[in-house]
């Protein structure tokens, strides 16, 4: 989205009624989308913007964002991660509602956890499968569960869901959207595959979009969790001004996360969201087997 003029990060939630194949990208700097575009099996599909009221959005980047949403049952969030101005929301029920199961794009949050808590550096290598070993680089590439279920067991629940909250789970991401949900976080690990299974896949979380977009945000811009604003009058236009939710010392580790999802977007499972440009996007994809949940 190099073309917009300004930094643009979207988050894109689609529904399939089938198993998807992994082809979502994610959070990245300079410029950030995620988007969901094949599945294995037969997606639902919808007129996304029939209940929008879209005034206030920016016509080009909502129109770009409807044109990639296309005829996906989904939802696009848009905002400048150096702000949290909401840019454009497409598909305002899904994107303002409770929330969905985040998959694999949990990860980046627990290889962070793990990066600042010593659990591993860039290079260390983890046992996956047999004689197989990865680094971070490429478990976030492949999206590898085996890899980030041994961080989660070697961090624990607490520690875990500790960065999780400080990046914005469970809590409501955006400042006076009244229409908006917190989603929300257990408060221990799932019966399902404990804090394992929560590493690698979410599993007991519910993210919404508006967190979701917040949190990749704070991956682009360095390490700040704005305040998600949505001005829908010309006066909140006008007199807008950003708003610091919290300032993350995270800076210095990002390098190793976001090496991991431009990976993913040049060679593996977020490759078709490739594009041949200075500004090339980052990515990290997450797909449910479930066949009643949401891929984000």
């Amino acid at each position: 989205m190099k073309q917009f003029g300004r930094v643009i990060l979207a988050a894109v939630l689609a529904s399939s009624v089938a198993m998807p194949m992994p082809a979502a990208p994610a959070a990245g700097n300079p410029a950030v989308h995620k988007t969901v575009s094949h599945f294995r099996g037969v997606p639902t599909f919808a007129n996304s913007t029939l209940a929008d009221i879209g005034t206030f959005d920016d016509p080009i980047v909502r129109e770009a964002a409807v044109e990639g949403l296309g005829r996906f049952n989904g939802a696009v969030v848009a905002v400048d991660p150096n702000t949290g101005r909401i840019l454009t929301i497409v598909n305002q029920k899904i994107a303002f509602g409770d929330g969905y199961i985040p998959c694999s794009t949990i990860k980046p949050t627990v290889a962070l956890a793990a990066l600042e808590e010593n659990v591993i550096t860039r290079d260390t290598m983890l046992r996956v499968r047999g004689r197989k070993y990865m680094n971070l680089t490429e478990a976030l590439a492949h999206s590898n569960n085996e890899f980030f279920e041994q961080l989660g067991v070697r961090m624990g629940f607490d520690t875990v869901s500790k960065y999780a909250r400080l990046l914005g789970l469970g809590e409501l991401a955006g400042y006076n959207l009244p229409e908006e949900h917190p989603g929300s976080f257990p408060m221990a690990p799932p019966v399902h595959g404990g804090v394992a299974r929560m590493s690698s896949f979410g599993e007991g979380i519910q993210i919404t979009p508006l967190q979701l977009v917040s949190l990749a945000a704070a991956f682009a811009n360095g390490g700040t969790l704005y305040y998600l604003q949505y001005p829908r009058t010309a006066e909140e236009r006008t007199n807008f001004t950003p708003r610091v939710k919290r300032q993350l010392n995270i800076e210095a580790l990002l390098p190793e996360v976001r090496d991991g999802m431009l990976a993913a977007v040049l060679y593996s499972t977020a490759r078709s969201s490739y594009i041949s440009d200075d500004a090339q996007a980052l990515g990290k994809t997450g797909t449910c087997s479930d066949n009643a949940s949401r891929q984000l």
